[in-house]
């Protein structure tokens, strides 16, 4: 079976072509400026890359000249688009609708769509890339795989905040948790890489990237982390804020003489590492090098992204009365070994988290970084949220095959 795994943004396509025979990826790429100037396309195929730059009016077109170059004779990977068994969509916000990854069909589209008020600025979005894909591949069948799914399983402690209640029955206002598409799948490989039941293991997953998140995964189901009603809440980010006093949104609304909703968009566009350092960036690559060279604002940023993870770290800890396992995943956790060495060292003594300084020397690679004695196992396991969307795309459809057989 080959899935193309479509992940559409407000102005881009990533896409993943994968064959499902052995998990392999066949071609992949994104579609970039989508209806803005400057439109492109960066296709890559055999370890070559190819820039194909192209005026792109909207989703349609856009997917349409992928399937295009996926049967092209110099760039393509397939004979005809008949190969592609079916999509699998990511969908960021499936609400309390959407437990589990589903095969798509109109009502369904409807209910993404309708979810918009949760996450207006993707979901749309989400929905554009869907239609598309209906309406250029009409034969495939389409999936949608939820950020939101995974963390259904939290129990109402862990979901509702401390407001009147009439807000959950009336507008849904909860804790939904993101990136849980990437929690599922590294939380699942650790188990695999231990050689560990996963319902016997409690798991501290922490998706450190640009955006970040940390999950508590206790007997393979979330049950708390920290993104809550919005990817706003939690950790510090790249861009966003994390978890503020609410009341600091009216006061500098009323300091600066600006909308609460001006000062949403400050919290997400402009806090974070961008805002700690005064502008300077947002890449924690770039924030990290500077922190290694002693400049003293980069190294204050960098130490409350640490302390930030290192929290909530300790609380889920907590909440599981106990953990097995860490895991680092996503840019940020995958490729910084002086993050992982410098949050376990400062923080997680008193867990009996020790880890080899030697093996944790190294990027993008999945490894243990913990010795022999340390009491919780740290591992290293880069995300692969195409593979578990396209994994989800398989399942739902051979079983829908196999129920008409």
């Amino acid at each position: 079976m080959k899935v193309l795994v479509i992940n559409s943004g407000s102005s881009s396509i990533k896409y993943q072509l994968l064959n499902m025979e052995d998990e392999s990826v066949l071609a992949k790429g994104l579609v970039e400026r989508i209806g803005i100037d400057g439109s492109r396309i960066v296709h890559k195929v055999n370890g070559e890359k190819h820039v194909i730059e192209k005026e792109i009016k909207d989703h349609e077109i856009g997917l349409k000249l992928v399937l295009d170059i996926l049967v092209s004779k110099d760039k393509g990977v397939l004979n005809s688009l008949n190969e592609i068994d079916a999509c699998g969509h990511r969908i960021v916000h499936g609400g309390e609708r959407f437990k589990t990854s589903v095969r798509i069909d109109k009502n369904k589209l409807s209910d993404i769509e309708m979810l918009s008020f949760l996450a207006p600025l993707h979901n749309p979005a989400n929905a554009m890339g869907i239609k598309a894909a209906m309406e250029l591949l009409p034969e495939a069948p389409q999936v949608a795989v939820f950020d939101t799914s995974f963390h259904q399983t939290m129990p109402e402690k862990s979901y509702l905040y401390g407001l009147p209640y009439e807000y959950y029955e009336k507008y849904k206002v909860r804790r939904y948790g993101f990136h849980g598409t990437s929690h599922r799948y590294v939380s699942k490989r650790v188990a695999d890489i231990l050689g560990k039941n996963i319902e016997d293991l409690k798991i501290i997953t922490a998706h450190i990237g640009n955006g970040a998140s940390v999950a508590a995964v206790k007997e393979g189901k979330s049950i708390d982390t920290s993104m809550g009603f919005t990817p706003l809440a939690g950790l510090v980010m790249g861009t966003r804020s994390g978890d503020i006093d609410p009341a600091i949104v009216g006061f500098i609304a009323q300091e600066e003489g600006i909308t609460a909703k001006e000062v949403i968009n400050i919290l997400n566009k402009k806090s974070g590492m961008y805002g700690v350092t005064k502008g300077f960036s947002s890449d924690m690559r770039d924030i990290e090098d500077n922190a290694i060279e002693g400049e003293k604002v980069s190294r204050l940023a960098f130490d409350i992204y640490e302390y930030s993870i290192a929290k909530y770290i300790g609380g889920y800890a907590a909440a599981m009365n106990g953990v097995d396992v860490l895991v680092f995943t996503a840019g940020v956790g995958e490729n910084s070994p002086i993050l992982r060495e410098e949050i376990c060292e400062q923080y997680l003594g008193y867990l009996g988290v020790k880890i080899d300084k030697n093996i944790n020397d190294f990027k993008g690679e999945e490894k243990i970084i913990s010795t022999p004695d340390s009491k919780v196992t740290v591992v290293v396991v880069p995300t692969n949220e195409e593979l578990m969307i396209a994994r989800d795309t398989k399942e739902i459809v051979e079983n829908k095959l196999e129920e008409l057989n």
